[in-house]
């Protein structure tokens, strides 16, 4: 009853979220969770165990155009065990909105989906109209993560905290069962990252490696253990990306570098076929946590990443809004 009465309070506001007619994982229903022989790791807190490597359907998923396409990248995934999938409003590409091409599977097997999607908004009103489009869009009346996009910097950090902001939103769905679990992603500032983990209380962190030159402190030693010392899952992205400069790095060694990092529950992948998902499914089968010497090595390898500003993505200003 919390739950609808949660539903009916909207609809006196200025964001009115509406009872969806999905199919998929609710209260009353058990999830369906099946990683098919994927190995798999606890997501902190939130108790549940997620695949190693998990399906990012930002502007790499975006760039398929063909929703046929999508559909059948989708069920393979599903079909092979990889059941994590992360999402957010603002991916999309042109016509395609990574939201509703994740809809046109959810509103048939959404039990079988350990579901994320993020909101950009920094305030109580914007976020919840994120949120009720974001449940349109992808044929359900439930998430298993609700995150906060992209925290930028300490004063980032502030805004998403303060009365009447974003972080209330995330709270009361969470309250009223709109939401199994929340977080916030971040790629800049490790400091940001920090702050919000020590303050409040969420359940998971996905933050990335390996890129961003200006970035602000060690996401690797300052931010994720933060976020593990309050008991917090954490996930990465953007793991393979310095492959894009043509160093030579395997996006194989990448991922595994990824994985072996203290913390890291998976690596959160984009995908735009199955061959990716085939590719993946077989490093994360053959994983095991690297040495020393191995993850020195990889290191080394991303040195010149750092200092090359050829790529959008790692130009100062740019936003991980609709590119991805």
């Amino acid at each position: 009853m919390k739950r609808r009465e949660f539903l009916k309070s909207c609809a006196a506001s200025p964001v009115a979220l509406k009872m969806l007619p999905g199919r998929g994982f609710f209260s009353e229903e058990k999830a369906a969770y099946d990683a098919k022989g994927l190995p798999t790791r606890v997501l902190g807190k939130t108790g549940v165990s997620v695949p190693l490597a998990g399906f990012g359907a930002g502007s790499r998923f975006c760039a398929v155009q063909d929703p046929g396409k999508s559909v059948e990248i989708l069920n393979h995934a599903l079909d092979h065990g990889f059941y994590y999938w992360d999402t957010a409003h603002d991916y999309e590409d042109g016509k395609v909105v990574s939201e509703e091409r994740l809809g046109l599977v959810l509103r048939d097997r959404r039990k079988e989906v350990f579901l994320s999607t993020k909101t950009h908004a920094r305030t109580y009103d914007g976020a919840m109209r994120d949120l009720e489009e974001s449940l349109k869009r992808l044929k359900t009346d439930r998430l298993d993560i609700w995150k906060i996009h992209e925290v930028l910097s300490a004063e980032d950090a502030e805004k998403i905290g303060a009365a009447g902001g974003v972080l209330e939103a995330l709270h009361k769905a969470k309250d009223e069962k709109i939401t199994r679990f929340i977080g916030f992603s971040g790629h800049s500032s490790s400091e940001a990252m920090t702050v919000l983990a020590e303050r409040h209380d969420f359940d998971t962190m996905l933050i990335a490696l390996n890129h961003y030159e200006e970035r602000k402190g060690d996401m690797e030693r300052g931010a994720i253990p933060a976020a593990a010392a309050k008991g917090m899952g954490v996930n990465v992205i953007k793991v393979i990306r310095p492959r894009e400069k043509g160093t030579g790095l395997d996006p194989a060694d990448l991922i595994r570098y990824a994985l072996s990092l203290p913390h890291v529950c998976a690596a959160v992948v984009g995908t735009d076929s199955v061959e990716v998902l085939k590719k993946n499914a077989a490093t994360i089968k053959n994983f095991t946590v690297l040495g020393p010497e191995e993850m020195k090595r990889i290191r080394a390898g991303l040195s010149p990443f750092f200092e090359d500003w050829a790529l959008p993505w790692m130009c100062p200003g740019y936003s991980d809004g609709t590119k991805v």
